[in-house]
Parts: structure tokens; sequence; C-alpha cells
């Protein structure tokens, strides 16, 4: 893999310079002045060649040529002028000044492939340092001794370039000499000649009595110390040249190092507070990304129906949460909450869906495969207490409370989403410790970030407006004889997650208990039996809720 500058100010050729790149599995990084390649050229030091469009807008590329071959350590970088100009005395001109090739455009794969592979097959970078086999043979050194001589140049490096910096006025002549000879020992006892050789011209220079040339001393210092750094380290690659999968494998091993620390001996890997500002940064409630993709295929603006977009949302606890956050937000004459999801989406109707599809922050199916935990078995628990919640609710009559509960039962475990978004490796290392440990998931949560994904729920939906009865629902559901609003509702959706989950109605990981327990000794129907019409039969009831969620079962694993 190799790691390509492109001078180009052109959108289309720097778009098309890296999906070819691309394909031979290679990076590249667009400049559209000369000003932004030299900068990232010095701060990388890993750029391997430069592709030049010499006929840029307002800029010389031949300029930009000649500042590098006049460079002390970039003179030796292969460039390829790649350009529109097709005039000969420029093709000389650029041979002149040792160019790779001089190409000209449109871009063929094959020519550039070829020019890479050219780049690669003697690095520039290895010309400012004996090779290493050779050299500690020849010196009697191991190779870890050698590295060892290069990381003492570079700290001498440091410790010389402020004072040479201040030299530039002239009046430390004597000790920037005996500074400088000392440093070029040290360089050519490493056989590191490219730093010897810019302290040739340094010496020269202050010989000369051009003090100003010192001027520079210490950016070209940190660029000599930038080279002995890719020396010893030839496969670290600055963030700037990471392709987008690079930067998230980086960016989940910082994670799960983060992650896989002694619980019991740290306490909480983040607080609530930190997780309440990661959440208050997200742009919208996270939707699972085929569920989302299938949403954005519906919603491109030019449906004539939404009922399909009604259902996705009716039946999936993300994209419910998030129309009904943006309804919410609608300027309407009626100002009473929406709560259905869709209604919500006829609400918002086609435009408002399509933008709103297209900003949706997405969470990856695959990151929820923790078996027995899949997306598919939670997703299958969320609508069966969904369902059980409006079963109840219609068999308990309480006819306040039934157009919510169907919605309230769909919400109630929306937290999950959260966790899984901010914390992808956390999620599964609390998911694995709850197991461990044989301990409720919420526990486990609490263990790791200070609170449950069941708070984070409560307040992402507050914050952003959710109708009140659903954040009661968030708020309550584990303890519904201490809700104050919504009481009812709060115990139909926690009495519907109890029947669903101990019979085994898709998965919401927690484990069920071997003995399915009473719905009289449930802490929801402590709420509810003093709301119930007299006479009510609560045998048959449970006969039949249980029975219920057999369907529900049967139903799911036939999804």
């Amino acid at each position: 893999m190799a790691n390509i500058l492109l001078l180009d100010d052109q959108e289309v050729a720097g778009r098309a310079m890296r999906g070819i790149l691309a394909r031979g599995n290679h990076r590249c990084l667009v400049a559209t002045r000369s000003e932004d390649a030299w900068k990232w050229l010095r701060e990388t030091v890993r750029i391997d060649l430069v592709f030049v469009e010499i006929g840029l807008k307002d800029e010389n590329g031949f300029d930009f040529i000649r500042r590098l071959r006049e460079d002390c350590f970039l003179k030796a970088i292969p460039v390829v002028v790649y350009t529109t100009v097709q005039d000969h005395s420029l093709t000389k001109q650029a041979f002149a000044m040792k160019v790779q090739c001089y190409l000209f455009k449109p871009y063929n794969d094959t020519s550039i492939h070829e020019e890479v592979a050219k780049a690669r097959a003697y690095a520039w970078r290895d010309r400012h340092f004996e090779e290493e086999k050779s050299f500690c043979a020849q010196m009697g050194l191991k190779p870890d001794g050698l590295r060892r001589m290069l990381g003492q140049v570079h700290s001498a490096i440091d410790q010389n370039s402020g004072f040479f910096m201040s030299c530039a006025d002239g009046q430390h002549g004597p000790e920037a000499l005996a500074r400088i000879a000392e440093l070029s020992d040290q360089a050519q006892s490493a056989g590191y000649w490219g730093l010897v050789e810019y302290l040739d011209a340094l010496r020269g220079s202050a010989q000369a009595g051009d003090w100003l040339a010192f001027k520079r001393c210490q950016e070209n210092l940190a660029f000599a110390g930038r080279m002995i750094d890719c020396r010893l380290a030839p496969n670290q690659i600055p963030q700037i040249l990471m392709s987008a999968n690079e930067k998230e494998e980086q960016a989940k091993g910082k994670e799960q190092a983060m992650w896989l620390v002694d619980i019991k001996g740290t306490g909480p890997v983040v607080s609530p507070d930190q997780v309440w500002q990661q959440l208050d940064t997200l742009p919208g409630f996270p939707v699972i990304d085929t569920i989302g993709a299938a949403f954005q295929m519906g919603a491109d603006g030019r449906a004539q129906n939404l009922t399909h977009l009604m259902e996705l949302a009716y039946r999936d606890p993300g994209l419910a949460m998030q129309v009904l956050l943006a309804s919410s937000r609608l300027e309407r004459d009626d100002n009473t909450p929406v709560d259905d999801p869709r209604v919500a989406v006829n609400l918002l109707g086609n435009l408002k869906l399509h933008a709103l599809a297209q900003a949706l922050p997405m969470v990856a199916e695959r990151d929820m495969n923790l078996p027995p935990m899949t997306w598919a078995r939670f997703w299958m628990f969320q609508l069966g207490v969904a369902r059980m919640a409006d079963y109840t609710c219609r068999f308990l009559e309480f006819a306040n409370q039934a157009p919510f509960a169907y919605t309230a039962g769909l919400l109630h475990d929306i937290g999950k989403l959260l966790l899984l978004k901010l914390y992808p490796f956390g999620f599964h290392v609390i998911v694995g410790h709850a197991r461990q440990e044989q301990i409720p998931l919420h526990q486990a949560e609490r263990r790791y970030i200070g609170c449950t994904s069941r708070e984070m729920g409560w307040h992402f939906a507050t914050k952003h407006g959710l109708p009140a009865p659903y954040c009661n629902v968030l708020r309550w559901i584990e303890t519904p004889e201490s809700a104050t609003e919504d009481a009812d509702l709060v115990a139909v959706v926690s009495l519907a997650r109890d029947l669903c989950l101990h019979n085994h109605v898709g998965y919401c990981g927690d484990n069920p208990k071997d003995r399915c327990p009473p719905v009289a000794e449930t802490p929801a129907w402590r709420v509810l039996q003093s709301r119930v019409f007299t006479g009510f039969n609560l045998a048959k009831f449970e006969e039949e809720a249980h029975s219920y969620c057999r369907d529900l079962s049967k139903g799911a694993s036939e999804t």
C-alpha cells in the first residue's frame, strides 16, 4: 500500500485519482493548492509519490516541483506530471527537473499503477539512510542497537533545534559549529546521511557568514526527526492519510482498550455526565442500518403513498422515536402531541421524510450480534411488548391508555440503541459482564457507565420532547409502583414486558426466570389491581395473556 499525493485544483481529478488508487489498495491525499501540498509533505513524511498538474489555475505546477528539488530532504521524492498541457518544451523542462514521468490526461489506470510501482521499488526516504542489514554487518551492530542509535540522534535533534534557531543573529558562531559537528558525528555513526548532508550545508552557511540559513533550521530538523520516526515505525500511518475504514479501525482499537478494564477495581469507565454530554451531541435518534436503508429507499421524496413508511415506523422502535420527535417540531394549529408513529409519518410528508431519512444516525446491525442476543430477536421482543401492552390495555378496559399502549411498549427499551450507538464495544463488554456475573443487564450497565440504558432513553426522550406518557414509561418501567404520572400505562407496559420476557418472545438481554411468576406477584399488578373493574377475572386474563404470548413467540419465530 502506497501513500500518494495529488496536486490538482480540479475536483473531478481528485475524485478520479482517489478511485483509481483505491482499486490498487493505495491511499490518496488531494491538495488543490501547492501550499497545502507542501504542508502535508512536510508534516506526514510518508508520501511515496507526488502527481502534479502543472496547469493549475492560479499557480504554476513547475514552481512546486522546483521547490521540491531545492529542498534538502524532499529533493529525492518521485514526481509524476499528469497534465492537460501538451507542450514538448514543457516536457523537456519537466525531465530536466528529474520527474519520474510526464503523462497526459485523461487518467489511465494502468499508467498510474505502473508509476506507483516504480516509486515503491526504491523508496526515496531510504536514500537518506544506510541499508540496515549491510550497515550493521559493516559496523558490527545489531539491528536493535542501530535503532537505538537513531533514537539517540532524534533526541539530539530535539535538544539542539531551539539553539540552532537562536543562531540566526550570528552571535553563537563557535558553539553552533561545535554542535553541528557533534550532531553530524552522531548521524554518521547511525548511517543517517540525509541529516549529515543537511548539517554540512548548514555548516557551510555558518562559515560563509550566512546566519539567516538558521531561521529555517527548526523546521528542517523537525522534518529530519520525523524521518527517523518513519524509519523506526514504517507502518504507522498519520491520521490525514488514513482511509475511512482505517480511521474506523483505529477508533475501535481505542474504544476496546478503554473498556477492557477490571471494572471491580476501577469503577465506571465513563461517568453519567459524560454519557449525557455525548447523548446531547447526537443529531437524531439512532436506527439500525438495515432498517434505515429500507426507510431511505422508501423516503425518496416521490412516494405517492406513505403506507409503507408508516408501517416501517410503526414496527421499529428507532424509526418510531425519530418520526415522533420530528413531528413534534412541526408548526401545527393543533398543538397536542403526536402519539402515533403512523400519524407522525403522514404529518411529515414526502419532503420532510426524505430529509429525515438522509440524516438518520445509523447503528450497524452486526454490533448487536451477541447470541442469544441479535438485532432480530431484540426487535421481536420490542414488538412483542408493544402488542402485549395493547392487548393488556384493551383486556383491562383502560380506554384512556389504549391509544398509547402499543407505542409505549415499542419504545420502552430504546436506550439500548443509544448505548449501542455511543459505545458499540462497550455494549459487548457490558452484555458479557452481565452473563459472566449472572446479574441483570441494567446492573452491569450501571457498573460500567454509572447509569442504565433506560435512563439514557429517558434523558434523550425528555430533552427532545417525546410525549410525556412515553417518557414516564421509560422512567418508571422497572419500578411501576414509584410512578407519579401515567401509573396505569407504566404498569401495563411493565406487565407486558414481564409476560414477553418469561414466555421467550424474542430476547432483550435479560434471562427469563425458570418459572414464569404469577401476574398477581408482579410489581405491575400491585398498581393495576385497584384500577380494574369489579369482578375482574385475573385467572382468565393470565391464561389468555400467556396464550397470546405463545402466539407472539410462534409468530416471531416464523418471521
